[in-house]
């Protein structure tokens, strides 16, 4: 068995969101997995094993199960990448098989995956009401181009595009109303994005759900929401950058890739950095 704590989506040798990654021959029973999650305290830790030609792998937040986490992947594939070298890895998840990969460039790993497929449906008007009552937001401070929706990519997002980069730089929430709202409405994360440009976003992710108020880099969210801009027609020219964590301290880059194909996978990339036990 090995244990390995790597920071996903870094900018460079700062940065990025901790992910705890567990590896051995056999996943541990489930109390196990959540009972070590909780312990130690990341938004999420990866839980993998050999499964014929996949790797069975389940990612536990300190409160929950969740069925797909995108840092918590790119963590593991860098941890594959140490352990069996370069190159690109099977995963069997609860409900998707998908794929990761992992490449090592000196002292920096850089790893990608590609995400269960896409799909999105406009917010409930009565769920975005209680939204923006939790956060503070009013109607106005929407970006219109950008409808509110869930997203779903391995699970589902609800997408909040804000007008302003200031708008974002003061999201606030109480975790504990947060917390019941997002397990009453099954949403994994509430991800509040700006766009600087068309194909560049800031973003925050709460995280309330799975008991952490905000997460610095969310891989899963970023690719349901590069499915949704694909839903919309959005000009994104095949690849969006995300820039995330900012305002916690962490800054994170994601970058997402994806085909006009609807409802395909989206490739979500970034750099992974080894931290200190």
């Amino acid at each position: 068995m090995k244990f390995r704590r790597i920071a996903a989506f870094s900018d460079g040798d700062i940065g990025g969101n901790p992910a705890g990654v567990w590896i051995g021959v056999a996943l541990p029973d489930e109390a196990a997995m959540q009972r070590l999650a909780k312990q130690i305290g990341y938004s999420e830790t990866v839980f993998a094993a050999p499964s014929k030609k996949a790797w069975r792998a389940r990612y536990f937040s300190p409160e929950s199960e969740v069925p797909f986490c995108g840092h918590a992947t790119i963590a593991l594939g860098a941890a594959l990448a140490l352990d069996h070298g370069d190159g690109m890895y099977a995963l069997e998840l609860n409900d998707a098989h998908i794929t990761v990969e992992g490449h090592r460039d000196g002292e920096r790993i850089f790893a990608a995956l590609q995400s269960p497929h896409t799909h999105s449906v406009a917010a409930d008007p009565v769920l975005l009401a209680e939204v923006l009552e939790l956060f503070g937001y009013a109607a106005d401070d929407l970006d219109a181009r950008i409808p509110p929706a869930i997203a779903y990519a391995g699970g589902p997002f609800m997408v909040l595009a804000l007008i302003s980069r200031a708008k974002l730089a003061a999201m606030h929430y109480d975790l504990d109303a947060g917390r019941e709202l997002m397990q009453r409405a099954g949403l994994i994360t509430i991800a509040l994005v700006q766009s600087e440009t068309p194909q560049r976003f800031h973003a925050r992710n709460a995280f309330a759900s799975g008991g952490v108020y905000e997460d610095p880099a969310t891989g899963a969210a970023a690719a349901a929401f590069a499915g949704y801009l694909r839903d919309i027609s959005w000009p994104h020219r095949g690849a969006i950058d995300i820039v995330q964590g900012e305002d916690m301290g962490s800054r994170s880059l994601l970058r997402a890739e994806f085909t006009r194909v609807a409802g395909s996978s989206i490739r979500v990339s970034g750099s992974a950095r080894m931290m200190k036990a």
